[in-house]
């Protein structure tokens, strides 16, 4: 008895040979409920990067953002401390919690990169991939969850729950099954220009902060501190 003989016997399915993909479209991810998908959030000059991604990888406790500007994708690289631009992603507790990170020029860059609104909620969904030897997250910026902010009546600052997406999903469930096949694809680290953080100052995180939404919770927070605009040199 062969395997597809075993395989009718245990599964009861038709077959159909005049079947195609043609004309499906793998519906997004961001349409149904993601509390366990990696996720990378733009919210208030700071970012963070949740709990999935942090226990799916348990043996490193830095990373490296990396960013390429002509796909618009953005990639999480887990590295070693004493990398060049490496920044701790996570607490330095035995949980291992996620850290927000303070980081206003990298936050504008990215908002003036995507014509982003600088006062909304941006989240990304992600992946997991390995490209070559390498593990990394990639999240695709042309795909983030909006979360909207208004000003109510008393002065409060309101942020949305609903998320809102792109204009061009309207009329769409998302990709194509071949397109969505090579959509997040990770071959090389040619384009992508690394970003480094480095814990700010005692002195600099006293300074009192303009032009901000009011933000409620308390964080550990990073500063940006360089910016590299090599792709792939020494990494």
């Amino acid at each position: 008895m062969n395997d597809e003989t075993q395989l009718k016997e245990a599964v009861d399915y038709v077959e159909d040979e005049a079947f195609t993909f043609e004309g499906y479209q793998v519906v997004r991810g961001e349409f149904f409920s993601h509390v366990f998908e990696p996720s990378f959030t733009f919210n208030n000059y700071k970012v963070q990067i949740n709990t999935a991604c942090i226990k799916r990888l348990p043996d490193f406790d830095y990373v490296q953002i990396l960013v390429n500007p002509d796909t618009k994708k953005l990639a999480v690289r887990p590295c070693q401390e004493d990398e060049r631009d490496s920044f701790r992603w996570c607490s330095a507790t035995a949980k291992r919690t996620p850290k927000q990170i303070t980081c206003r020029m990298f936050f504008a860059k990215v908002i003036s990169l995507m014509n982003w609104n600088s006062n909304y909620r941006y989240k990304l969904l992600g992946k997991l991939i390995k490209s070559g030897d390498e593990l990394l997250f990639v999240f695709d910026l042309n795909s983030a969850e909006i979360y909207q902010r208004a000003i109510k009546d008393d002065g409060k600052v309101k942020t949305s729950r609903t998320a809102t997406f792109p204009e061009e999903w309207k009329n769409q469930f998302g990709l194509p099954v071949e397109e969505h096949k090579s959509n997040i694809q990770v071959n090389t680290f040619n384009g992508y220009a690394v970003f480094g953080l480095q814990e700010e100052s005692k002195k600099s995180s006293k300074q009192p902060e303009q032009s901000e939404p009011v933000q409620v919770e308390q964080e550990e927070t990073y500063e940006q501190f360089s910016l590299a605009g090599t792709t792939n040199s020494g990494y």
